[in-house]
């Protein structure tokens, strides 16, 4: 079909060129940690977009239609058409702008307890970006998507550029963050500050991310027990060209934090006893807190050689707090 104009003069008619139909890009991230969801297929406007999309994998950019409500659909990964989707959701996209659409949460399909369960949805940031503003920085988005996570803060202890991201809550998109490209690394703190919940390298300059603008997502569980001893919890990066998201390995503090309290702690793992030195016979204080920020034990010691009583804490990873006269650091332990 088309429209064609005849000329006085006659001949051929000549074809009147179609108006483009507005489109806008989206990128589409699985993030839900439930066991329901872990592959599932993906439907737009009634067509298969993504098939045996999987937990913690990233579509690429695509263009979708504009200016007109379109229907994004969840399936079971052997569905045959969308009349078996799990969950629809009507969106009205803007025409040239640029969406990052995260999958999130609980769908409460499987027989699997999770604790809390806020209900599976799509968490939209319609100011997405496949290209850094600037050349040579990395342009970073940050998203909170762990369920049972705390409001948290984010803090970049290596140049240091200090809070980087200030009370970011479940479903929050922190805005990008212009960053020269380099080697950073991240601590997840809780929203006073006060506790560390993790460390974690982001190696932007090593992984050759410069020009690019990437999504990292806080991903899994903070306490995996309590949710089907699902994904524990980690921070993982969606690149503009889709594909496996990328796991930011887990750090530690450095040995020259201990350093700067003369305090040393062994071993680590620990099955039963944690041996607590201090160079001076200084007054330590111990809290020892779950991944959920609960302080679960504490203790004062005022001896140069003490030990602390691990043995009725569950297994697990655990965060330790020092504090004396020098100062305070965290770090974690694993428990057998």
């Amino acid at each position: 079909f088309g429209l064609w104009v005849a000329l006085p003069a006659g001949g051929p008619l000549m074809e009147l060129p179609a108006t483009p139909s507005p489109t806008a890009r989206v990128q589409v991230i699985h993030n839900s940690p439930d066991d329901a969801a872990t592959m599932v297929d993906v439907y737009l406007d009634g067509n298969l977009l993504l098939d045996d999309f999987t937990f913690r994998n990233a579509s690429p950019f695509v263009d979708a239609p504009a200016g007109v409500q379109i229907e994004i659909d969840i399936a079971p990964s052997t569905s045959s058409s969308v009349a078996e989707s799990i969950a629809n959701f009507p969106l009205t996209l803007t025409a040239n702008e640029t969406y990052i659409v995260v999958a999130d949460g609980i769908t409460g399909l499987s027989g699997t307890t999770y604790t809390p369960a806020p209900a599976f949805g799509l968490e939209i940031y319609n100011m997405g970006r496949e290209t850094s503003s600037n050349a040579g920085n990395t342009d970073v988005l940050v998203h909170h998507g762990s369920t049972d996570a705390p409001t948290v803060d984010v803090f970049e202890s290596s140049v240091p550029a200090g809070t980087i991201v200030d009370n970011a809550s479940y479903g929050d998109f922190a805005g990008y963050l212009e960053l020269a490209t380099a080697d950073y690394t991240l601590q997840v703190q809780d929203q006073t500050g006060a506790t560390v919940v993790a460390s974690y390298e982001a190696p932007l300059s090593t992984l050759g991310l410069t020009d690019s603008a990437i999504t990292v997502v806080a991903s899994g569980f903070l306490d995996p027990t309590m949710n089907g001893n699902g994904p524990a919890f980690g921070l993982w990066v969606a690149l503009p060209a889709g594909g496996p998201l990328m796991e930011l390995p887990a750090t530690t503090l450095s040995i020259d934090e201990f350093e700067s309290l003369d305090i040393m702690i062994y071993p680590n793992p620990v099955e039963t006893v944690l041996n607590i030195v201090s160079k001076d016979a200084k007054t330590t204080k111990v809290n020892i807190y779950d991944l959920s920020g609960r302080l679960v034990l504490n203790s004062t010691f005022n001896n140069i050689n003490n030990t602390l009583d691990l043995s009725n804490l569950k297994s697990g990873v655990y965060l330790v707090e020092l504090s004396n006269s020098k100062g305070k650091t965290t770090t974690k332990i694993n428990v057998k």
